[in-house]
């Protein structure tokens, strides 16, 4: 051949390669090296993007060298990087910046939502376990047992209890207790400490497929960090003989091993003329491992909790206005109770290849749990009063394997997913109980075991086709349930099993990386009591319809904001009462609502929040006139201005809950209440300091309030009313961090 000819196809061949397609993966750090897991990864020049994994790392394809990748992260500097090699892993640094809202991307995603969240995390930290189920825009909690008991939860015109329709997690380990003591679904977050919490993932409604029992106004994850950044200690005290201790302690032990331990202690009196005696502690170890080839990563996390509290309980609006009592002090002081939990979690995530990612969790959990009310007083007791316990011991173990696999359909991106997975209670002596005492009991109403299963699997599908994002899903829930009652004559256990399939289908239209729209429709459920569901034959697994309608939009680069309207339809609403041994069913549901949230950013160093929310709730089943449900809220609303100025720090946050119907006639009213909080922080080298206001005006609200029919030792005849716990008057705390 010709040289010139020889030259001619060298440079054919040459500019092919470099003309080329094809794929690029890689990692996204920080400066010290550690993964940053949920960065959007966007291609320059095409709509091909992605996001990191749980581990940083990313696969994008239809890339060429000298093609570029823009990197972006809330709280990070953009990176734009520019690919040379398309035959090696590239490592992208990031550096830690002020947040900057004119930088965030509104993510083609069906939860992007969470992102309001990341947002919120850096703006304004949580700084108690309390604070961290408020980061969800539109959810209130309500205290009413000591500082000990888990919180009330309203959210989308629920009044959730402690937790009957919205599912629960930390690091996937179930929070929600099925077949509780106390009531079905009952969370207690008070395990979790809140300086360990990386990222919290939630959405509103039914429409995760990966969500299962519980998930009907939503679901919310609480993501552990892998590792520390550093090591602090934290010293907090302030008003009612209040003390908090925090540590964590990096523990790295090689180049691809780290983890760290936490412990924290809290105790306090509470404002209450009879002190609540609050004593907490956690404890917690995690260790990373990322294995030899550096395609996967086991991580172990081991938590223990114990706690034990005094209760002032309800009161009634007569016993305060005669004079009786103050308006914090007890009508039966000897409530209270006591609980502890001891977990673990074994986590396997490994890349198959660079499509392909593989979860798997294992998790354990032993319970104990002991709880002391007087809600009636001396109604059926006028001696001795009308004193409960309620005890459990509980094993909960389970796991749950998701595979991802992204493959393409005619240059399109369809992302797979499938799930499988098993969780199992085994509850021992579940009581229920009269007591004159504490201990000393009068009658049994209930003890009993319960062994209930939960099997699942599912199936999900997401596919990219221009703008759009189309994602379907369907899931299968199987339940066997157990229950032996130890007061009942045969002592063989009651079985019965019921199966659930739940789909989802979901549309995302991305206009741009600064507009959304969605429409989410799916069908959750939420599961009653196994000692209902084994002898009851109602539906044991009753459904959940919902649809959302909403958007997200960036109108100018320092404002995010988002809107939803949505609907949801219950088959029935019936639950074990655990207070009383009884069902209450109350048939079927409606719920309508919008959703309003904005993010605003007035300057560098000034941020701006607020969140509106509207719901109404009506029974379908009952006349016009008693079609209220009970505590279900109608407006709810945050907001807060926050400041990151150099060392210094402030914030004011003022949540508003409206008046709402406390009876299903509406004529017994829960109060209302606007309460304003305000912190002030400021570092100096590594140490920080800081001042937390609670109630900032000194309002006088009721936190938790019920219509109960009660009767007082000088009365001859029950009175209804609604009775309260009184809201926490001004509070001041303050805290020392050093960081090393």
């Amino acid at each position: 051949m010709h040289k010139s000819g020889i030259i001619l196809v060298f440079v054919i061949v040459l500019s092919c390669h470099y003309g080329m397609s094809q794929s690029v993966n890689g990692i996204v750090v920080d400066q010290a090296g550690d993964e940053i897991p949920g960065a959007y990864v966007n291609h320059l020049g095409s709509d091909q993007h992605t996001h990191t994994n749980e581990h940083g790392e990313f696969f994008i394809k239809q890339v060429k060298v000298r093609d570029t990748l823009e990197v972006r992260h809330i709280g990070f500097e953009t990176v734009q990087f520019i690919v040379r090699d398309l035959n090696r892993s590239v490592e992208i640094k990031m550096t830690e910046s002020l947040l900057r809202l004119s930088e965030v991307v509104v993510e083609k995603s069906t939860n992007s939502l969470s992102l309001l969240r990341r947002i919120d995390l850096v703006t304004n930290p949580v700084n108690s376990s309390q604070e961290l189920l408020r980061k969800i825009p539109g959810l209130f909690i309500a205290q009413h047992s000591g500082g000990g008991k888990a919180e009330q939860i309203f959210l989308r015109g629920f009044d959730l209890d402690h937790g009957t329709d919205i599912n629960i997690t930390v690091d996937g380990l179930p929070v929600n207790m099925v077949s509780h003591a106390h009531g079905q679904g009952y969370s207690d977050l008070h395990f979790l400490i809140p300086e360990t919490v990386e990222a919290i993932d939630f959405s509103k409604g039914p429409y995760q497929t990966n969500k299962g029992n519980f998930t009907t106004a939503g679901y919310v994850d609480f993501k552990t960090k892998q590792d520390l950044d550093q090591s602090l200690i934290s010293v907090k005290a302030g008003q009612f003989n209040t003390l908090r201790t925090v540590g964590l302690f990096d523990m790295d032990f090689s180049e691809n091993s780290n983890g760290y331990v936490a412990a924290e202690y809290l105790g306090s009196n509470g404002p209450f003329d009879n002190p609540q005696d609050l004593t907490r502690i956690n404890l917690v170890g995690k260790f990373t491992s990322s294995l030899d080839d550096n395609q996967g990563r086991i991580s172990a996390t081991l938590m223990h909790f114990d706690s034990k509290w005094d209760a002032s309980g309800l009161i009634p609006p007569r016993a305060v206005e005669s004079g009786m009592i103050s308006r914090f002090g007890s009508i039966d002081p000897t409530q209270g109770g006591e609980t502890r939990r001891t977990s673990a979690i074994l986590e396997y995530d490994r890349a198959v290849n660079e499509l392909t990612f593989l979860k798997n969790r294992v998790y354990y959990s032993a319970y104990d749990f002991d709880l002391f009310s007087n809600f009636s007083f001396y109604m059926n007791d006028p001696v001795n009063g009308d004193r409960i316990r309620q005890r459990e011991d509980r094993t909960i173990f389970g796991f749950n394997s998701e595979l991802t696999r992204t493959t393409y359909v005619s240059g399109k991106e369809l992302e797979l997913q499938v799930g499988i997975g098993l969780r199992n209670d085994l509850v021992d002596d579940l009581l229920l109980s009269d007591v004159i005492d504490r201990y000393t009991a009068k009658d049994t109403t209930q003890l009993g075991d319960v062994n209930e299963l939960n099997a699942f699997t599912y199936l999900n599908a997401e596919l990219e086709i221009g703008k759009w994002l189309l994602n379907g899903g369907l899931r299968l829930d199987y339940f066997d349930f157990q229950y032996r009652d130890h007061l009942g004559a045969d002592y063989q256990p009651q079985t019965r099993d019921k199966a659930r399939v739940s789909p989802k289908l979901n549309f995302i239209y991305h206009h741009s990386s600064d507009l959304q729209f969605y429409v989410k429709s799916g069908i959750g459920f939420h599961s009653n009591d196994t000692r209902v569901s084994v002898t009851n034959q109602r539906e044991v697994l009753p459904a959940a319809y919902g649809v959302d309608l909403g958007t997200i939009w960036k109108p100018i680069p320092r404002l995010v904001a988002d809107v939803a309207f949505w609907y949801l339809f219950l088959d029935q609403e019936f639950v074990y009462v655990g207070d009383e041994g009884v069902v209450e069913p109350s048939g079927r549901s409606r719920r309508t609502g919008v959703d309003v949230g904005l993010r605003y950013q007035l300057s560098d160093w000034l941020f701006a929040d607020a969140d509106f929310n509207y719901s109404r709730a009506r029974s379908v089943d009952e006349s016009e006139f008693n079609q209220f449900i009970p505590l279900a809220p109608e407006i709810t609303a945050m907001g807060s201005i926050n400041v990151i100025k150099g060392n210094f720090t402030a914030g004011i946050q003022t949540r508003y809950l409206s008046d709402r119907p406390a009876n299903e006639d509406n004529s017994l009213v829960a109060e209302g209440y606007v309460v304003t909080d305000l912190n002030l922080g400021y570092n100096l080298n590594k140490i920080h300091f800081q001042i937390n206001v609670e109630n900032l005006f000194d309002q006088e609200w009721k936190e938790a309030q019920f219509a109960v029919e009660s009767q007082l030792q000088s009365e001859t005849q029950p009175v209804e009313e609604v009775h309260f716990i009184p809201g926490t008057p001004l509070f001041v705390t303050g805290s020392i961090q050093y960081t090393f």
